[in-house]
């Protein structure tokens, strides 16, 4: 069974850091790679970045690299998103996804267990 638990959102300034937690239960041993996806009201999913577990590879979205950085903490099975310089852009819903797949993704499609959204709100 898989279950995640996203954390950590808020509100901030723009220029202003957060940390993202995602809590990872995987009593099968089954997934292969973590990721964080946001969303805007009446917008797609959009994938910013992703890890393949146990921290083997990160891959980000080229609207973040350089700003976001994925790690794991294996031993808490804690996954975490640091967002650094933020901007008003980055403004949206975020949740962490899991998957099975060993595949290079961030479409959301590809992505089966979700956890619940945390609130980024940056402001200008």
């Amino acid at each position: 069974q898989v279950q995640l638990a996203g954390s950590g959102g808020g509100s901030v300034q723009a220029g202003g850091s957060l940390r993202l937690s995602c809590v990872v239960s995987d009593t099968a041993g089954v997934l292969r790679q973590v990721a964080w996806f946001r969303q805007d009201p009446g917008k797609e999913r959009e994938g910013v970045a992703a890890i393949v577990t146990p921290d083997i590879f990160k891959y980000y979205d080229r609207s973040v690299k350089g700003r976001f950085t994925v790690s794991q903490d294996g031993p808490a099975n804690v996954v975490y998103l640091q967002m650094n310089n933020l901007k008003p852009d980055d403004t949206a819903m975020y949740y962490c996804a899991a998957g099975v797949s060993s595949s290079y993704s961030l479409r959301a499609s590809a992505w089966p267990y979700w956890g619940q959204g945390t609130q980024v709100t940056v402001s200008s």
